[in-house]
């Protein structure tokens, strides 16, 4: 899958979840301030509860409105060796496993399936990211995991 394509299915999968979220806080809202909702006594918090809910999901639905914007306005860079915003890294770790990865500004852990992999994306501001970033094709990142520290090797960049 090549940059516009990918960029294209992340407004779209962005676009379906604003929607949804949307959807869930009228519900939610609906809910709260439904009749049967009014509390029968001080222990009664279901209004009180759906109303949280409520904002949580309208929260969800502005953080999403606002990736939406930054990816419908996003530049994609043409193809560098260096790694920055909207490059297309693979990285590979020291059992053989490969991972395929896209920079963005983001919405960071939402995973899109291409034809032969899927892209998960990852922001500058994440550890990975945060390494990935100015490093080229042969270059190793190290992450701390927990106890643990992962190595990876990037063998593309795109």
């Amino acid at each position: 899958m090549n940059k516009p394509e990918l960029l294209q299915q992340i407004i779209a999968r962005l676009t379906h979840d604003l929607e949804l979220f949307l959807s869930a806080a009228k519900t939610a809202h609906r809910a709260a301030t439904h009749e049967e909702s009014v509390p029968d006594n001080k222990y009664d918090t279901l209004a009180l509860e759906a109303s949280y809910v409520a904002q949580g999901q309208a929260n969800r639905a502005q953080d999403i409105k606002r990736s939406l914007d930054l990816y419908k306005q996003l530049p994609l860079a043409s193809d560098a060796k260096v790694i920055r915003l909207t490059s297309m890294v693979t990285i590979e770790d020291d059992d053989g496993n490969r991972r395929e990865l896209f920079i963005g500004p983001a919405e960071g852990g939402l995973k899109i399936r291409g034809s032969r992999t899927e892209i998960t994306v990852i922001t500058p501001v994440s550890p990975l990211g945060r390494e990935l970033l100015g490093k080229s094709r042969g270059d190793t990142v190290e992450i701390e995991a927990g106890p643990n520290v992962i190595g990876y090797e990037i063998v593309a960049v795109g």
